[in-house]
Order: C-alpha cells, then structure tokens, then sequence
C-alpha cells in the first residue's frame, strides 16, 4: 500500500465555491478534510483521477467510508475541491507577484515569474497536472478554469490601469484575458512535452508576453 503523499499549503476555499457536503467547522473536521485531500491527491498522481476510488481514499485517511461520504458526495466532489485549491494558490502567487509592480520593467519580470511559478506548480504537483489533463471532459472542470482565468485576468487589468490611468479600457479585460490565457495554456502545453522542449516553449512564451505586453499597453516603449 502506498503511504499518504504529502501536498503544499494552498489557501482555503472561498465560500460560494464547490466544496464538501458538510463544511469543516470544527478543528478536527477540517484537518479531516485536509487529509482526504491530501490522500486524494496523492492517489491522483499515482494512478490518475479516473482510477482514484472512494474506498482507497476512506482506508488511507484512516476514516469510514461513510464518514468520507459525509464530507464529499463522489469523487469528482474531492477533485471539484482540489482544483479550486490548485487555482487559489496559483492566483495567491500571481497577486504576490503582481501586487509591487511600479513600471513596466517590474511588470515584465512578474510576469515571467508568473509562467516560471505556473511551471514549477505542475512539476511538483502530479495531482494538479492529472486533473488538468480531463478538463474538456468535465464541463464543472471548465467552468472552474474559466472563472480561475478571468479572476487572473483581472489581476492582471489591476496592474495596467495603475500603471497606465490614462489607458483606454474599452478592450482591457479582453486583451488581460488574451495574454493571461496565453500563459496558462502554454504552461500546461509545456507539461505535456518532454523537459528539453517544454522547458524552450517556456523561453518563447515569455519572451511572446513581455513582447505584447509592452506593444500593448505601452506602446512598444522600452
């Protein structure tokens, strides 16, 4: 039997999101659901989310099965909450990186940093590449994604009008959208590509971004 896989902090669920059938209110029924998770992701990266079973994720975080059935309905429930984990902590890291943007030399780095992050995330996290990878069969998965991608998008509007007030905002969150969409799309291409050619798509990518973002919203200046 293979041991519980260990998972990095993510931010908790925002509320209004998909998250368990009995919300952790007390201490022990939120570590108890942070160990369910922690068990799913683990079985993920090992098998794939089409393999993960109720049954193993009950016997390896140590609960009944009833008991895990109290917190999520089905699997896709535990996958629903681990994506919406996945995406608030990839747009924790974003807002981080973007929140001390001042000029667009700064933009520029954060944003290169956003892709560097974004990439690292899939490496070190299996369970996140897994789930990912069956998004267009799982039309919640989609929705999930697109809402990640706007809120990135807006992070993303944030910096510029702070930057450029002056900016005509008429296709802002369009263009945000575009660049942001640009990202996380080649980021998971890349994933999906050996490490040599993932790893010189990745180069491209951010030199693409930079490029844009300054022809863009600045006019081509330097």
């Amino acid at each position: 039997m293979s041991t519980m896989s260990s998972i990095i902090p993510l931010p908790a669920i925002e509320s209004g999101q998909s998250s368990p059938r009995r919300a952790p209110s007390q201490k022990r029924s939120r570590e108890r659901v942070e160990r369910i998770l922690t068990v799913a992701a683990g079985l993920i990266a090992e098998g794939g989310s089409d393999a993960l079973r109720m049954s193993d994720v009950a016997e390896q975080a140590e609960i009944s099965i009833g008991s895990l059935y109290q917190y999520f309905p089905d699997k896709a429930a535990i996958i629903r909450s681990l994506a919406e984990r996945f995406n608030a902590y990839g747009l924790a890291c974003t807002e981080r990186d973007l929140e001390g943007v001042r000029d667009l030399a700064g933009l520029k780095e954060a944003l290169v940093h956003a892709v560097d992050g974004y990439y690292q995330m899939f490496l070190e996290l299996p369970a996140m590449r897994e789930i990912w990878s069956g998004i267009q069969a799982d039309k919640t998965l989609q929705e999930i994604d697109i809402a990640d991608l706007h809120n990135h998008a807006a992070l993303l509007e944030r910096v510029i009008t702070r930057l450029r007030p002056d900016i005509d905002r008429k296709n802002l969150p369009a263009s945000a959208l575009v660049l942001m969409q640009t990202l996380c799309a080649n980021v998971r291409l890349a994933i999906s590509l050996d490490r040599a050619e993932g790893d010189a798509l990745l180069v491209v990518t951010k030199r693409v971004l930079v490029r844009e973002v300054e022809a863009e919203y600045f006019g081509g200046s330097v």
